[in-house]
């Protein structure tokens, strides 16, 4: 079953659970599935690939949102957009720990040779193609970051 037809089984049984933060983000979701269906170029197809980027990208957007509105002291919008980042979370790989990151960084940093902070652009797209999905930009950049300037 692609992921598309996932959500939208997901969608119905949401709406039998009357579950209504998992029915608003999934049909947020479709939403956007729809849109890169019927992109031009996009031959009414969506890859689970290119599924599961959309779902990525609002999974950042929504805990982006949760981080300032926890800056605003909106506490209550903060919760609503983490528990959409949950609903969500369920259809992402599962996420690498920090210790694999930094083992996983140090095995590209050897790879591509890397010798300091000025091969940073090398080990980054290495890594961010590789890590795409199941670690965050951020993360990566950060210990990308740190392993060269140790070295």
């Amino acid at each position: 079953m692609s992921l598309f037809e996932q959500v939208n089984e997901d969608i119905k049984m949401a709406m039998k659970a009357k579950d209504k933060v998992a029915l608003q983000t999934l049909r947020n979701v479709k939403k956007y599935f729809l849109e890169a269906k019927t992109a031009p170029g996009a031959n009414d197809e969506l890859t689970d690939a290119d599924a599961l980027k959309i779902i990525l990208k609002l999974a950042k957007q929504g805990k982006d949102s949760a981080s300032v509105y926890k800056e605003q002291n909106r506490e209550d919008l903060a919760a609503e957009e983490l528990e959409q980042v949950e609903v969500l979370n369920k259809y992402m790989p599962k996420q690498m720990t920090a210790e694999e990151l930094t083992d996983a960084i140090k095995a590209i940093i050897s790879q591509v040779g890397a010798t300091g902070p000025k091969d940073m652009g090398k080990v980054m797209g290495v890594a961010s193609k590789k890590f795409a999905g199941v670690a965050e930009g951020r993360a990566i950049s950060t210990e990308v970051k740190a392993q060269l300037n140790s070295l």
